[in-house]
């Protein structure tokens, strides 16, 4: 039986005016998410070194908020298509506001790292809802176009927070790149208040059983990822043999193979497994898991290169990026059109080959690079393969399934996307952690510095290239050991960056077997 798409009988749904402001409601909404991840990155040597934090402790305030981003994108999507678009769109606001507001506050790493989670679950119902509002006003035909504008005007948003959010940092305190979402986000929802229609799945027949949410399903992939990720954040302070390492991946593991098997059996589960069974669909989430697994493991390492071994300042390492996000802007629109003029299989196969060319060339860093051979042409490329993928994507995803199920859809590709980039920071933090300490080992071997100060590095080891000289050693030892730290740092970077050009391949060679030039029938 094929599943009711949207309601339209409330008739300002239909006009220009409604798809207008609701486009513009889409891009802010989805701004405040997407510029926070941005703009953390960019403060994390910041927060690092005012919360005396150690490299684990960093990668929590990015983990934290995407762990809940991906576990609850499944729920918040479907609860969208549900209890009304718009409702659980504003309420995702307002939390993610909130919380924005406590992060600003806190006084400690592990109270900052408690906001980002909660601001993780306020993004979970932004991000789908932002796509799922934009399919249920627009009609197909205009749909590509449509998401191509989002993505495009997205990415202005997400230029200018790294470099205000930088420039905040420099200037002032990292906690101003948390107070930069309230003027979004009071837009937001105003505008939501005064101008988007209200839209949800037509409700069921009279007599018949309304579908649960599928709090269980949520559970356990909370639980299974909190585990998974746990382990891979803790594995190089603990080491592979501490007993809460080996339980949480195990409790992680057990618990995501009990999620796919308790989704499907479930009357109305938050993933429907059976969307996967739609080619397309398949194919473009097995892309973007391998593609937004790269492209968040390598943005969580450049800007602490970029700062801490570049020694850029805030504001300079998130204007490095421009050339990135001006290129996505320029040219999304357009990429929006090509699903829709050739089909997605070309550009979902080209754009990764080009992004992937980008990864490899940032591999080409040294302690002392100049910004205009290495970061400049590799950002651009980056830029290049991302734009004429992004659009695409989404729009195949999104036609690939009955419009009342496009919030579900949206929940579970940017689901995948998140969890891609979770993992993927978790697995590129063993990588340089492994990298870093083989490096400095070997620098360490061949300089003839004091006992105390070698136990000093050792102790700060954790910090990676956020390690405190000592302030004893004299001015050529100091030198030789910051070359030395921010050489081993480079190391794992580099190692970092292949990887991400051969996920990217991987992302390409999976949309050239799995995603077709048509789109499939529907699924519902």
């Amino acid at each position: 039986m094929s599943t009711p798409g949207p309601d339209r009988s409330n008739p300002a749904a239909d006009s220009k005016a409604a798809q207008r402001w609701t486009l513009v409601a889409a891009i802010l909404g989805s701004s405040l998410a997407f510029v926070d991840s941005t703009v953390v990155n960019v403060a994390l040597p910041a927060i690092q070194r005012s919360l005396n934090a150690n490299a684990a402790q960093t990668q929590w305030v990015v983990e934290a908020y995407v762990l809940f981003l991906s576990s609850l994108l499944l729920g918040g999507g479907a609860l969208g298509d549900k209890l009304g678009r718009r409702r659980m769109f504003m309420a995702g606001a307002v939390v993610f506001v909130t919380a924005s507001v406590f992060a600003a506050a806190s006084a400690s790493i592990g109270y900052l790292i408690a906001a980002r989670a909660l601001q993780g679950v306020g993004a979970a119902f932004l991000v789908p809802g932002s796509l799922s509002l934009i399919s249920s006003v627009f009609p197909e035909s205009e749909r590509g176009k449509a998401i191509g504008t989002w993505s495009a005007m997205s990415g202005v948003t997400a230029a200018a927070g790294p470099v205000l959010g930088g420039f905040l940092v420099d200037h002032f305190s990292w906690t101003w790149a948390f107070l930069i979402n309230l003027p979004l986000g009071l837009g937001l929802l105003y505008i939501c208040a005064t101008r988007v229609p209200e839209i949800r799945s037509v409700p069921a027949p009279a007599g018949a059983a309304k579908e649960p949410v599928d709090l269980v399903g949520t559970a356990l992939v909370t639980l299974g990822l909190t585990g998974v990720i746990f382990a891979l954040i803790e594995v190089p302070v603990r080491g592979w043999s501490d007993l809460a390492v080996i339980f949480s991946a195990l409790l992680g593991a057990a618990s995501l193979a009990v999620f796919l098997l308790f989704e499907a059996r479930a009357a109305a589960p938050m993933l429907p497994l059976r969307l996967f069974q739609n080619s397309n669909f398949a194919g473009a989430n097995l892309l973007t898991v391998f593609l937004y697994g790269a492209l968040g493991g390598a943005l969580y390492f450049l800007p602490l290169n970029l700062v801490q071994v570049q020694g850029l300042g805030a504001t300079a390492a998130g204007a490095a990026l421009l050339p990135m996000i001006g290129i996505l802007f320029l040219l999304s629109r357009w990429a929006g059109t090509l699903a829709d003029t050739y089909g997605p299989k070309r550009p979902l196969v080209i754009g990764p080959c080009i992004a992937a060319t980008g990864f490899a060339w940032f591999a080409i860093a040294s302690v002392d690079s100049n910004y205009w051979a290495t970061f400049f042409p590799a950002t651009c490329l980056l830029g290049l393969g991302m734009s004429i993928t992004a659009a695409p994507l989404t729009t195949t995803v999104m036609n690939a399934v009955e419009p009342g199920l496009s919030g579900t859809a949206s929940g579970v590709n940017n689901a995948v996307s998140r969890a891609a980039g979770l993992l993927a920071i978790g697995i590129f933090g063993i990588v340089m952690s492994l990298a870093f300490n083989l490096s400095l080992d070997g620098a360490l071997a061949t300089m003839a510095l004091p006992t105390d100060t070698l136990h000093q590095v050792d102790m700060q080891r954790n910090r990676l290239a956020g390690i405190v000289l000592p302030e004893t050693l004299n001015a050529v030892d100091r030198h030789a050991l910051k070359t030395a730290v921010g050489t081993a740092f480079v190391s794992g970077f580099r190692w970092t960056m292949l990887i991400s050009a051969g996920l990217a391949l991987l992302s390409a060679a999976a949309a050239w077997r799995m995603v077709g030039n048509k789109s499939d029938a529907r699924t519902g």
